[in-house]
């Protein structure tokens, strides 16, 4: 039996770029947990595609403060 996948196309794409960012600026994991006041374990969830995990409004608001970006740099430029 094939299971369904926890996330949607839409949250894994923002989990993607969030990522992609966090790397690109050399940040780790546990750093990006410190700044947004969340646990190490919970980023490593959200990243993980097998657990139901994901950023929250709040959440990407922090991330584009981290990052000095719009919130409109997570999201696609067309609609899934």
């Amino acid at each position: 039996m094939v299971k369904a996948s926890l996330k949607s196309d839409i949250e894994l794409f923002v989990i993607n770029k969030v990522r992609e960012m966090r790397m690109a600026k050399g940040i780790s994991q546990a750093d990006l947990a410190l700044k947004l006041n969340l646990s190490v374990g919970f980023i490593g969830h959200i990243e993980n595609p097998k657990y139901r995990a994901k950023y929250n409004l709040n959440h990407i608001n922090e991330l584009a403060k981290i990052f000095g970006c719009s919130v409109k740099d997570f999201m696609p430029d067309t609609p899934f």
